[in-house]
Protein backbone atom coordinates (compact mmCIF):
# COMPACT_ATOMS: atom_id res chain seq x y z
CA UNK A 1 0.00 0.00 0.00
CA UNK A 2 2.74 2.45 0.98
CA UNK A 3 4.57 1.75 -2.28
CA UNK A 4 1.46 2.58 -4.30
CA UNK A 5 1.04 5.89 -2.44
CA UNK A 6 4.68 6.73 -3.00
CA UNK A 7 4.33 6.01 -6.73
CA UNK A 8 1.23 8.21 -6.92
CA UNK A 9 3.05 11.08 -5.23
CA UNK A 10 5.91 10.80 -7.68
CA UNK A 11 3.53 10.62 -10.62
CA UNK A 12 1.60 13.71 -9.52
CA UNK A 13 -1.42 15.21 -11.28
CA UNK A 14 -0.67 15.81 -14.92
CA UNK A 15 -3.29 18.51 -15.47
CA UNK A 16 -1.80 20.64 -12.67
CA UNK A 17 1.67 20.21 -14.10
CA UNK A 18 0.42 21.22 -17.56
CA UNK A 19 -1.32 24.30 -16.18
CA UNK A 20 1.77 25.13 -14.18
CA UNK A 21 3.61 25.75 -17.42
CA UNK A 22 1.43 28.82 -17.94
CA UNK A 23 2.29 30.16 -14.49
CA UNK A 24 6.00 29.59 -15.14
CA UNK A 25 5.75 31.33 -18.50
CA UNK A 26 3.93 34.32 -16.98
CA UNK A 27 6.52 34.59 -14.22
CA UNK A 28 9.41 34.31 -16.69
CA UNK A 29 8.04 37.06 -18.94
CA UNK A 30 7.41 39.42 -16.04
CA UNK A 31 4.66 41.38 -17.79
CA UNK A 32 1.06 40.86 -18.98
CA UNK A 33 0.75 39.00 -22.29
CA UNK A 34 -2.00 38.20 -24.80
CA UNK A 35 -3.36 34.66 -24.80
CA UNK A 36 -1.55 33.67 -27.98
CA UNK A 37 1.87 34.87 -26.77
CA UNK A 38 1.46 33.36 -23.32
CA UNK A 39 0.35 29.99 -24.65
CA UNK A 40 3.24 30.03 -27.11
CA UNK A 41 5.69 30.70 -24.26
CA UNK A 42 4.18 27.75 -22.40
CA UNK A 43 4.39 25.57 -25.54
CA UNK A 44 0.64 25.05 -25.53
CA UNK A 45 -2.21 25.68 -27.98
CA UNK A 46 -4.34 28.77 -27.12
CA UNK A 47 -7.51 26.68 -27.03
CA UNK A 48 -5.90 24.37 -24.48
CA UNK A 49 -4.44 27.22 -22.41
CA UNK A 50 -7.65 29.25 -22.13
CA UNK A 51 -9.56 26.96 -19.69
CA UNK A 52 -6.54 26.86 -17.40
CA UNK A 53 -6.32 30.65 -17.44
CA UNK A 54 -10.01 30.98 -16.59
CA UNK A 55 -9.55 28.76 -13.53
CA UNK A 56 -6.33 30.52 -12.51
CA UNK A 57 -8.10 33.88 -12.71
CA UNK A 58 -10.89 32.60 -10.47
CA UNK A 59 -8.27 31.49 -7.92
CA UNK A 60 -6.32 34.73 -8.13
CA UNK A 61 -3.21 33.07 -9.51
CA UNK A 62 -3.67 34.96 -12.79
CA UNK A 63 -5.56 38.10 -13.73
CA UNK A 64 -6.85 39.47 -17.02
CA UNK A 65 -6.74 43.14 -17.90
CA UNK A 66 -10.30 44.11 -18.91
CA UNK A 67 -8.99 46.77 -21.32
CA UNK A 68 -6.37 44.77 -23.22
CA UNK A 69 -7.37 41.19 -22.45
CA UNK A 70 -3.75 40.46 -21.51
CA UNK A 71 -2.97 37.92 -18.80
CA UNK A 72 -0.56 38.46 -15.93
CA UNK A 73 0.12 37.08 -12.46
CA UNK A 74 -2.76 37.64 -10.06
CA UNK A 75 -2.94 38.84 -6.43
CA UNK A 76 -2.67 35.35 -4.94
CA UNK A 77 0.49 34.66 -6.93
CA UNK A 78 1.95 37.96 -5.72
CA UNK A 79 1.04 37.16 -2.12
CA UNK A 80 2.56 33.68 -2.37
CA UNK A 81 5.75 35.17 -3.79
CA UNK A 82 6.06 37.68 -0.95
CA UNK A 83 5.44 35.04 1.70
CA UNK A 84 7.96 32.76 0.04
CA UNK A 85 10.59 35.52 0.13
CA UNK A 86 9.91 36.15 3.82
CA UNK A 87 10.46 32.48 4.60
CA UNK A 88 13.84 32.38 2.87
CA UNK A 89 16.81 32.61 5.19
CA UNK A 90 19.98 32.78 3.06
CA UNK A 91 22.28 32.27 6.06
CA UNK A 92 20.42 29.12 7.09
CA UNK A 93 20.52 27.76 3.55
CA UNK A 94 24.21 28.57 3.17
CA UNK A 95 25.11 27.09 6.55
CA UNK A 96 23.42 23.81 5.62
CA UNK A 97 25.69 23.35 2.62
CA UNK A 98 29.03 24.50 4.08
CA UNK A 99 30.21 21.12 5.43
CA UNK A 100 29.62 19.38 2.10
CA UNK A 101 31.27 22.24 0.22
CA UNK A 102 34.35 22.17 2.49
CA UNK A 103 34.62 18.42 1.94
CA UNK A 104 34.34 18.81 -1.83
CA UNK A 105 36.88 21.64 -2.04
CA UNK A 106 39.21 20.18 0.58
CA UNK A 107 39.65 23.52 2.36
CA UNK A 108 37.98 25.53 5.11
CA UNK A 109 34.89 27.43 3.92
CA UNK A 110 33.47 30.45 5.74
CA UNK A 111 30.21 32.32 5.50
CA UNK A 112 30.75 36.10 5.50
CA UNK A 113 28.08 38.79 5.80
CA UNK A 114 28.18 42.59 5.81
CA UNK A 115 28.10 43.79 9.41
CA UNK A 116 28.18 47.19 11.09
CA UNK A 117 31.98 47.29 10.84
CA UNK A 118 32.30 45.58 7.48
CA UNK A 119 32.57 41.97 6.26
CA UNK A 120 32.17 39.60 9.22
CA UNK A 121 32.58 35.82 9.51
CA UNK A 122 29.41 34.23 10.90
CA UNK A 123 29.89 30.52 10.22
CA UNK A 124 32.77 28.16 9.41
CA UNK A 125 33.13 24.62 8.09
CA UNK A 126 36.64 23.32 8.75
CA UNK A 127 38.71 21.63 6.09
CA UNK A 128 38.82 17.82 6.19
CA UNK A 129 42.59 17.96 5.60
CA UNK A 130 44.98 17.29 8.48
CA UNK A 131 46.81 20.57 7.81
CA UNK A 132 44.51 23.46 7.11
CA UNK A 133 43.84 27.14 7.70
CA UNK A 134 40.82 28.23 9.67
CA UNK A 135 38.87 31.41 10.40
CA UNK A 136 37.21 32.58 13.60
CA UNK A 137 33.54 33.36 14.14
CA UNK A 138 32.94 37.08 14.54
CA UNK A 139 36.17 38.11 12.82
CA UNK A 140 35.83 41.39 10.93
CA UNK A 141 37.51 40.90 7.57
CA UNK A 142 39.90 43.49 6.16
CA UNK A 143 38.16 45.59 3.54
CA UNK A 144 41.04 45.89 1.10
CA UNK A 145 43.45 42.90 1.06
CA UNK A 146 41.35 39.78 1.64
CA UNK A 147 39.19 37.72 -0.68
CA UNK A 148 35.77 38.62 0.72
CA UNK A 149 36.44 42.23 1.82
CA UNK A 150 36.97 43.76 -1.64
CA UNK A 151 34.25 41.45 -3.00
CA UNK A 152 31.70 43.09 -0.71
CA UNK A 153 33.15 46.52 -1.44
CA UNK A 154 32.62 45.93 -5.17
CA UNK A 155 28.88 45.46 -4.70
CA UNK A 156 28.09 47.83 -1.81
CA UNK A 157 27.09 51.48 -2.41
CA UNK A 158 30.20 53.50 -3.22
CA UNK A 159 29.65 56.17 -0.56
CA UNK A 160 29.18 53.54 2.13
CA UNK A 161 32.41 51.80 1.16
CA UNK A 162 34.35 55.07 0.92
CA UNK A 163 33.20 56.07 4.40
CA UNK A 164 34.27 52.76 5.90
CA UNK A 165 37.51 52.90 3.99
CA UNK A 166 38.29 56.41 5.21
CA UNK A 167 37.41 55.66 8.81
CA UNK A 168 39.85 52.78 8.86
CA UNK A 169 37.47 50.25 10.42
CA UNK A 170 39.19 47.55 8.44
CA UNK A 171 42.10 47.95 10.91
CA UNK A 172 40.18 45.58 13.20
CA UNK A 173 41.31 42.75 10.94
CA UNK A 174 44.79 44.27 10.66
CA UNK A 175 45.20 44.33 14.44
CA UNK A 176 44.22 40.68 14.63
CA UNK A 177 46.65 39.80 11.85
CA UNK A 178 49.54 41.42 13.74
CA UNK A 179 49.18 38.83 16.48
CA UNK A 180 49.94 36.05 14.02
CA UNK A 181 53.49 34.84 13.74
CA UNK A 182 53.59 35.03 9.95
CA UNK A 183 51.65 38.25 9.53
CA UNK A 184 53.34 40.69 7.23
CA UNK A 185 53.34 44.46 7.09
CA UNK A 186 50.92 45.97 4.56
CA UNK A 187 50.18 49.34 3.09
CA UNK A 188 46.71 50.64 2.39
CA UNK A 189 46.25 51.31 -1.35
CA UNK A 190 44.92 54.65 -2.53
CA UNK A 191 41.21 54.91 -3.22
CA UNK A 192 41.94 55.24 -6.95
CA UNK A 193 43.91 51.97 -6.92
CA UNK A 194 41.24 50.27 -4.83
CA UNK A 195 38.51 51.46 -7.21
CA UNK A 196 40.29 49.78 -10.11
CA UNK A 197 40.38 46.57 -8.09
CA UNK A 198 36.63 46.82 -7.48
CA UNK A 199 35.97 47.30 -11.19
CA UNK A 200 38.02 44.20 -11.98
CA UNK A 201 36.06 42.21 -9.36
CA UNK A 202 32.74 43.15 -10.96
CA UNK A 203 34.03 41.83 -14.27
CA UNK A 204 35.36 38.58 -12.80
CA UNK A 205 32.44 37.95 -10.43
CA UNK A 206 34.82 36.61 -7.75
CA UNK A 207 37.87 37.73 -5.82
CA UNK A 208 41.02 36.04 -4.52
CA UNK A 209 43.80 36.78 -2.09
CA UNK A 210 47.22 35.14 -2.30
CA UNK A 211 49.27 35.91 0.80
CA UNK A 212 47.13 38.98 1.48
CA UNK A 213 47.17 38.97 5.28
CA UNK A 214 49.29 35.97 6.22
CA UNK A 215 52.18 34.75 4.10
CA UNK A 216 51.50 31.31 2.63
CA UNK A 217 47.71 31.57 2.89
CA UNK A 218 45.34 31.94 -0.07
CA UNK A 219 41.60 32.50 -0.30
CA UNK A 220 38.80 32.74 -2.87
CA UNK A 221 35.38 34.33 -2.38
CA UNK A 222 32.17 34.15 -4.43
CA UNK A 223 29.09 36.37 -3.97
CA UNK A 224 25.48 35.41 -3.27
CA UNK A 225 22.87 37.97 -4.37
CA UNK A 226 19.33 38.60 -3.12
CA UNK A 227 16.14 39.45 -5.02
CA UNK A 228 17.15 43.13 -5.25
CA UNK A 229 20.47 42.30 -6.84
CA UNK A 230 22.32 43.25 -3.65
CA UNK A 231 25.10 41.05 -2.28
CA UNK A 232 23.65 39.04 0.61
CA UNK A 233 26.73 37.10 1.67
CA UNK A 234 30.03 35.63 0.50
CA UNK A 235 31.20 32.03 0.41
CA UNK A 236 34.92 32.14 1.16
CA UNK A 237 37.40 29.27 0.88
CA UNK A 238 40.79 29.55 2.59
CA UNK A 239 43.81 27.28 2.71
CA UNK A 240 47.62 26.95 2.63
CA UNK A 241 48.93 28.48 -0.58
CA UNK A 242 50.96 25.40 -1.50
CA UNK A 243 47.85 23.22 -1.64
CA UNK A 244 45.29 25.85 -2.66
CA UNK A 245 44.27 26.19 -6.32
CA UNK A 246 43.56 29.91 -6.67
CA UNK A 247 42.98 29.84 -10.45
CA UNK A 248 39.67 31.29 -11.65
CA UNK A 249 38.75 27.98 -13.31
CA UNK A 250 40.46 25.80 -10.72
CA UNK A 251 39.33 23.08 -8.36
CA UNK A 252 38.36 25.59 -5.67
CA UNK A 253 36.81 28.39 -7.73
CA UNK A 254 34.50 26.24 -9.86
CA UNK A 255 32.59 24.45 -7.05
CA UNK A 256 32.66 27.60 -4.88
CA UNK A 257 31.08 29.72 -7.64
CA UNK A 258 28.58 26.95 -8.44
CA UNK A 259 27.51 26.81 -4.78
CA UNK A 260 27.14 30.61 -4.64
CA UNK A 261 25.10 30.68 -7.86
CA UNK A 262 22.90 27.87 -6.54
CA UNK A 263 22.22 29.82 -3.34
CA UNK A 264 21.42 32.93 -5.36
CA UNK A 265 18.85 30.94 -7.32
CA UNK A 266 17.36 29.36 -4.19
CA UNK A 267 16.69 32.72 -2.55
CA UNK A 268 15.25 34.17 -5.73
CA UNK A 269 18.22 36.45 -6.27
CA UNK A 270 20.09 37.76 -9.27
CA UNK A 271 23.36 39.61 -9.92
CA UNK A 272 23.10 43.40 -10.17
CA UNK A 273 22.44 44.75 -13.63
Amino acid sequence: MSTDIHDDERRGIQSIEVGGRLLKAAAAQGQPMPLKALSLAAEMAPAKAHPYLVSFCKLGLMSQDPATGFYGLGPLAMEMGLIGMQQIDPIRLATAMLEELASEIGHTVGLVVWGSQGPTVVHIAASPAAIHVTMRHGTVISLYDTASGPLFAAYRPTEEVKALYAQGRHHVALAQAKTEQHAKARTIPSWETFSRTLSAIRKTGMHRSVGGIVEGVSALAAPVFDSRGAMALALTAIGPAGAFDAEWNGTVAVPLKAAADSLTQKIGGHPPS
